[in-house]
């Protein structure tokens, strides 16, 4: 009887998100004194410090090396020098080159190698397709399709409509070079009904980009990847593109094939490059079952942004100080409750996702709690607006018109156990569940998010995510359009998940 009641008291704990402590943490963080938390800045830092000295507050044990609430992790900051950039292609002794790619690498790039056409470069062993069978891609330019095969299909076996993480860019990267290429050149499929590569509007993040993990930063190994566009792969193959994609999808055979006496030499430099170190923010509660207490609950967001930008303040109130705040708050929560759950909860703030989610990916290459025993990963990011259209959403996704209390789930079509146990934890929070991300390709939901490495890795990882909204990724994403109700509502939804899952005989499964 004691310990269902102090169970209970655990469970009510989750009906009192600090709706004052919320405000005021977003304040801060999007200050203007923080200049939009851009990764490698000293407001990023300052940042990561906010965070840590709160958990430490709230009593979480530090959870990184030497004691500390941070742990560091290396980058390369660099940016690209467009006058040095050139890809040309040699067949038959005569040189033609192309404008339409684009792309950065850390390094200084200049290749000069054979090229091969590898389809979607995907290799799948679950569903018996491998776009590298037959062909020799080592020491190669590897020329691929975006995306992957029969994506407007319902019925594919590569989740319908939805994508597989064979779809994913760092996946395809990472499959290149195992088997040998030097560089990719990726173009959107010829047959796309999304909007191409080279078609979307710029990219606005800062000025610096970041590389390294989970590749050392010296890794010699790492490849370069650019995009190209449709005349640029119409060139290569010789052959119309659309008609290699029809073959591919409608036999779910690859179609790959070196590119006869056909040379690329691809040259890319920097104007500037220098070294630095970002954060993960990490705090730990220890589980109260000494049988269970080396398993390990994931609860994430991220804190850095697009930083300050032709004199504006990218703020990032949604993206992401709404998820950290969330994570705060979870933390406050679950360290002054009565009972602790069974589980260990690590609580982690990522810093450089919008950097290719490197903090995400670093942890998941330098776990501090065993991947093995991490039994889910619940990621907060973008909780606390109202979805609505943006351009790239308009005539693709159906969007209610009022959205004020919906919560998109993605990544549920590889964590269904955990999945089920965030609809059922909702039954006494009542938001309005939503999983069309994970049925749609457009959007690329999937891979833009810091769930994304620990699906890689098999844990189930769900991202709660209020949607996309206008403003999104622009100085306008500011704390007075932010939807306080539904902040709270998502922080006790996450509140009951994680304490579920922390107590449950049995944890979810990931799903192959």
């Amino acid at each position: 009887m004691r310990i269902a009641i102090a169970l209970a008291a655990l469970a009510a704990a989750a009906q009192t998100p600090n709706g004052a402590r919320l405000r005021a943490d977003l304040d801060f963080l999007t200050s203007d004194a923080l200049e939009g938390r851009a990764s490698l800045s000293r407001a990023a830092d300052i940042s990561a410090l906010y965070i840590a000295a709160d958990f430490a507050r709230s009593g979480l044990k530090p959870a990184a090396a030497n004691g500390s609430y941070l742990q560091e992790f290396p980058l390369i900051g660099y940016r690209g020098n467009p006058a040095g950039r050139s890809l040309t292609m040699t067949r038959a002794g005569v040189d033609k080159p192309f404008r339409a790619f684009s792309g950065g690498f850390a390094r200084d790039v200049h290749v000069r190698a054979p090229a091969v056409f590898v389809g979607y470069g995907i290799t799948a062993p679950e569903f018996h397709y491998d776009d590298y069978a037959g062909v020799d891609a080592a020491g190669k330019v590897v020329v691929m399709f975006d995306h992957e095969p029969q994506e407007n299909d319902s019925r594919s076996i590569f989740n319908g409509a939805g994508h597989t993480l064979h779809a994913g860019r760092a996946i395809k990267i990472a499959n290149a070079r195992r088997h040998g290429a030097v560089a990719i050149l990726i173009a959107s499929e010829p047959l796309r009904t999304h909007p191409g590569l080279l078609d979307r509007p710029a990219n606005q993040g800062q000025p610096m980009r970041a590389a390294a993990p989970p590749q050392a930063l010296d890794d010699d190994g790492q490849i370069p990847a650019f995009s190209i566009g449709d005349d640029v792969l119409a060139e290569l193959l010789a052959q119309p593109p659309a008609n290699l994609q029809r073959a591919i999808d409608a036999s779910l055979k690859p179609r790959s094939a070196a590119l006869a006496d056909t040379v690329v030499t691809l040259r890319s430099t920097n104007l500037e490059t220098h070294r630095g170190v970002s954060s993960n923010v990490v705090g730990l509660l220890e589980g109260s079952d000494p049988a269970l207490r080396s398993e390990t609950v994931l609860v994430t967001g991220h804190y850095d942004h697009l930083g300050l930008q032709n004199g504006h303040v990218y703020a990032g109130a949604n993206d992401n100080a709404s998820g950290t705040v969330a994570v705060m708050e979870l933390a406050r929560l679950f360290a002054a409750a009565p009972v602790r759950p069974k589980r260990s909860i690590l609580f982690v703030v990522f810093g450089s996702e919008e950097q290719a989610m490197l903090g995400s990916f670093y942890y998941a290459a330098h776990p501090l709690r065993p991947l093995a025993t991490t039994r889910a990963v619940i990621n907060l990011d973008m909780v606390a607006r109202d979805e609505a259209h943006i351009p790239q959403s308009e005539g693709v996704l159906d969007i209610p018109a009022d959205t004020s209390n919906e919560l998109n789930l993605v990544g549920t079509s590889y964590s269904p156990d955990l999945a089920k146990i965030i609809e059922r934890m909702n039954a006494d929070v009542g938001l309005q569940l939503d999983t069309k991300f994970d049925r749609d390709h457009t959007l690329h939901a999937l891979f833009r998010c810091d769930h994304l490495p620990f699906l890689v890795e098999g844990v189930p990882a769900v991202w709660l995510f209020g949607g996309f909204h206008p403003g999104y990724h622009e100085p306008s994403d500011t704390v007075e359009k932010l939807n306080f109700p539904k902040l709270e509502k998502v922080t006790k939804l996450a509140y009951r998940v994680t304490a579920e899952v922390a107590n449950a005989a049995a944890p979810p499964a990931f799903k192959k």
